[in-house]
This record gives C-alpha cells, sequence and structure tokens, in this order.
C-alpha cells in the first residue's frame, strides 16, 4: 500500500480490473472522466492465485490492493484461545442475525489488535472447529457436515478477509455492491468515521438468491416429501441468511444508497435499506461516441444481433430457439452473439449443441469479444434475452446508433425502450421472460416493418441523448465525492415485491429442463 490519502476508495467484487464489460468498464470510464480525483481500487477476488489484470487503471489511481476471500491451507499461528473464540462467536452472530451492532462490535475488536490475525489463524483454530461443529448439530443436522463446514468456512473466512485486509485510507468509500464489497465499505464507515455510499448496478442480494436456488447440492440433503413448509433447515438457509446479514450491514452505513432506476431503489427498501437514503442516478453513453457511424446495414440479409457474454444468466439458449423461429418465417435473416464465449465453457458448448441440432450453423455467427462501435453499423435489431439485468448499456449504444432494441421486462428495460412517462413513443418490443415465441414475434413485426424500424430507432436515439447522456452522470458523482451534493431523492414508484417463486422460475430457467 501506498500510504497516501485518496479522494475516493472504490470497492468492488469480481470485476475491476479483472474483466471488461459491465461494472469494470462503467468505473473505468467513471475515473477516466474525473481527472481531477485520485481514486484507490480494492479489487476482491475469489483467491490468492494470481489473477490477469483486463483493465488498464488510468493514471488517477494511485493504488490497487486486492483482497482474496480464501486463502490456501497454511499452518495457523497460535491464537489466545479467548481471542479466537470471542471472534469466532462474533462471526457466527453476525451471520446468522445480521445485526448492524454485531458488525460493528466485531470491526470494533479486529481493530484494537496490535498484531491482526491472518484469516487463516482463526478459521483453523481449534475454538472455531468447535464453534462450527456446535452450530451444525443445533441448526443443521440432517445436512452433511462437509457440505457444511466448507459453506462456513467460505462465508465467514471471507467476512473475515474483508475485515482483516489492508484499508486504504480515503476521504470517502464507495462499494459498487453488497456483498463482500459492502461489508468492507461498513467496515471502513466504522473504522475510519468516513462517508460511505453505495451504487448497485443490480441487485447483489437478489443476485445470490437466484444462484442459491440453482445450487441443488444446497438442498439435496434433506428429504422434505411434498411438504411445503421445511421442518428442517438445509444449506440454502445457510447461504441466504449469511447474504442478507452482509446486505443489511452494508445498507446500515450508506448514505446515500445509489440504484440505477426507480424500481430498484424500491427493492432495496424491501431488503433493508432506509428510505430516506435512497437516490437514483441512471447509467449513461457518451452519445458522440457513435456519431460518425455510418450505417452498413444490408437491407436484403438483415443482421439480428444479441451483445453479451455466453452465459446461463443471458439466457442465450432463448435468442437461439427464436433465431430458429424467425429464420424460418424470414430466410434472408442472420443472427450474431457478440461477447466472449469463455466465461462459462459448459454453458457456450450447451449453445454450440443447440444452434447444431436447429440446424442453425450457417445462421448463427459466434465472433467473440468484439469492438461494439464495428459492428453497430451493420445491425439492424438488438436483442437481448437476458434472465436478469440493471439497465444494460447495449440498449443506450444501439439507441444513439438508431438501432431498436427487443429486450425481456426485467430491470431497467422496460424503462429505456418505452420511456419512464405514460404516453410516451416506444423505442422497441418488451416481451416475457424465457419466451422465444414471444420474442421472435417481436423480431418478425420489425423484420417485416422497415418503417417502424425505423421509427423506433429515432426514438432510441432521441430519448439517448435526452436522458442518458454520461456528462451530466459524472456531475452528479462529482457532486457526491467533493460532499457539496446528493442526487435529490426520487420518487419512488410502488411495485410488488418480487416473490420467492418468480426467483425460483429464473433459477429454472437458468438450470434447463429437469433430467429426472
Amino acid at each position: 500500500m501506498t500510504g497516501r490519502e485518496s479522494d475516493v476508495c472504490v470497492i468492488v467484487e469480481g470485476a475491476y480490473p479483472y474483466v471488461t464489460g459491465g461494472v469494470a468498464s462503467w468505473l473505468q470510464e467513471l475515473i477516466t472522466s474525473l481527472p481531477e480525483l485520485t481514486f484507490s481500487v480494492v479489487a476482491i477476488k475469489a483467491d490468492e492465485e494470481p489473477q490477469k489484470w483486463n483493465v488498464e487503471p488510468p493514471p488517477n489511481v494511485i493504488e490497487v490492493v486486492e483482497v482474496p476471500l480464501s486463502f490456501a491451507p497454511r499452518r495457523p499461528a497460535a491464537l489466545p484461545p479467548s481471542l479466537a473464540d470471542r471472534i469466532g462467536r462474533l462471526l457466527l452472530r453476525f451471520l446468522q442475525e445480521g445485526q448492524p451492532e454485531i458488525l460493528r462490535t466485531l470491526v470494533a475488536e479486529l481493530a484494537a489488535l496490535d498484531r491482526k490475525p491472518h484469516p487463516g489463524d482463526v478459521m483453523s483454530s481449534a475454538q472455531m472447529f468447535s464453534i462450527l461443529t456446535e452450530h451444525y448439530r443445533e441448526a443443521f443436522p440432517s445436512a452433511s457436515f462437509h457440505h457444511f463446514f466448507w459453506a462456513t468456512r467460505i462465508l465467514l473466512g471471507g467476512l473475515l478477509a474483508v475485515l482483516l485486509a489492508p484499508l486504504p485510507r480515503a476521504r470517502t468509500y464507495h462499494t459498487l455492491s453488497t456483498g463482500f464489497a459492502g461489508l468492507l465499505a461498513a467496515r471502513a464507515r466504522h473504522e475510519t468515521g468516513r462517508p460511505a455510499f453505495l451504487t448497485e448496478h443490480g441487485i447483489y442480494l437478489l443476485e445470490r438468491q437466484i444462484e442459491i436456488m440453482m445450487a441443488e447440492w444446497m438442498g439435496e440433503q434433506i428429504d422434505n416429501g411434498l411438504a411445503l413448509e421445511r421442518e428442517q433447515h438445509d444449506l440454502r438457509d445457510l447461504w441466504a441468511a449469511a447474504f442478507e446479514s452482509y446486505a443489511r450491514g452494508c445498507y446500515d452505513v450508506c448514505h446515500p444508497i445509489i440504484a440505477l432506476y426507480g424500481a430498484n431503489s424500491e427493492v432495496q427498501a424491501r431488503m433493508g435499506a432506509r428510505r430516506k437514503s435512497l437516490r437514483v442516478i441512471p447509467n449513461g453513453i457518451r452519445p458522440e461516441r457513435f456519431e460518425g457511424v455510418v450505417s452498413r446495414r444490408d437491407e436484403q440479409r438483415p443482421l439480428i444481433a444479441l451483445i453479451g457474454r455466453v452465459v446461463p444468466i443471458k439466457d442465450i439458449k432463448t435468442f437461439i430457439r427464436a433465431a430458429g423461429l424467425v429464420h424460418a418465417a424470414f430466410p434472408d435473416a442472420r443472427f450474431a452473439v457478440l461477447g466472449p464465449r469463455d466465461e462459462d465453457v459448459d454453458y457456450a458448448l450447451d449453445c454450440t449443441a443447440l444452434v447444431d441440432e436447429l440446424g442453425l450453423g450457417d445462421v448463427i455467427a459466434f465472433p467473440g469479444r468484439v469492438n461494439v462501435v464495428d459492428w453497430m453499423p451493420k445491425i439492424d435489431i438488438l436483442v437481448l434475452t437476458s434472465l436478469s439485468e440493471a439497465q444494460p448499456l447495449v440498449i443506450l449504444e444501439a439507441g444513439a446508433c438508431g438501432i431498436p432494441s427487443v429486450a425481456p421486462d426485467v430491470g431497467s428495460c422496460r424503462e429505456l425502450i418505452e420511456g419512464n412517462k405514460p404516453g410516451e413513443p416506444h423505442g422497441g418490443i418488451i416481451t416475457a421472460l424465457v419466451d422465444p415465441e414471444a420474442t421472435a414475434a417481436a423480431l418478425l413485426r420489425l423484420l417485416r416493418h422497415p418503417d417502424l424500424r425505423a421509427s423506433m430507432g429515432e426514438v432510441m436515439r432521441a430519448r439517448v441523448h435526452a436522458d442518458y447522456d454520461w456528462s451530466g452522470i459524472v456531475e452528479q458523482y462529482r457532486r457526491i465525492y467533493s460532499g457539496k451534493e446528493e442526487p435529490r431523492q426520487m420518487a419512488v414508484v410502488g411495485s410488488p415485491p418480487v416473490p420467492r417463486a418468480t426467483l425460483r422460475d429464473v433459477a429454472n430457467a437458468i438450470r434447463g429442463p429437469s433430467k429426472g
């Protein structure tokens, strides 16, 4: 660590500087747009293994501190038994109860230590093993102890890792999610007294809940028969309680708590955020980046593109199935999936197999990672089939080029395409989730009506310039970082709670048909 104090310490989990796109690209753009400020970055990663940086931090980033959540086996240093027991019980209590005062006590006790232990010293202590064994017998006696042990080691070890990691000195701390990044922001607030605030591009807790439902091994340990209410806990309860506790600890200290659109502010409130702290700052793009784009579209063979990673959450399989239906009715249409295929190799292979099964090998291209500026002139319609989105920038980028979008009703897709005021013209078509037939019908409507396609594209172009220009968004963050002004509090339109059944439906869609 440099020891220098930065203006802003940004805390990010599993993204910058290791990956490109999404939150990492947004953060790079934000830092670059504020050259008068200095930044430090805490990059949280899975383990101690070296991880390649795919983003080069700009000059105003004075340091990047990498924090691994798990660690290789090591011979632990001896800890006073009373200290190991005290820390272990506080860790478990916070995981179970999520009370902010427990986290404050834990932070204070660790900060007061003259010699901070390594996370492995605590997690490998006899006292910690005794605490976990006792909790297992009381709460999860029917679960696999092997699975329980490693789950708690991941959850509590990660918690301890962020509470003991080097903390850069900064005037303000900005976390880009709850979870482990949010816990580090909470620690910074408790330990330094400096301001901490949160920007959630998606709702981290909901994303973890979906993953927990997908993880079949978590629930395989208990036979509940046909009972709707489970009398015994399984490991899903353990993981869910942990991430709920971690989110609560973050929401407790952050102000403002920023979402990209109003509906997600409402979700944050249901998850425990104080309403008086809720703010909305949308994502934006630089429309001028696309001003020189000259159309190279082929009117005889229109191109339909999905821009996104080939991973389950993007539901590429629905796009492939929709492409098959469109091709049968409109054989001249071409399709492309523009995004990396190496993040989930098994899923990418499944997608390739589906293309072959449907006989679409000559119809759908997978060019991999591309420069979108090079491709936008060729695209006639942008498609998303994602199971979860926050505010997808690709809709705005396509809109800046006069390209309409077809997208499911997730995240802010409806707001981007239909506007946020009643009666606004539409810049594309919203479809149902996991619905190849609806996606295909929307695409065929636009393919068969070029004038409609063009008019919707111009609606999107005007909306991007009016509401999503990056320069105005940067100014809002500049004022927050300087302490001069917060973004105005937005009126949040109420929306019904996200029912657990909906999350389960999404999880099932990602997982695919049961093989049983």
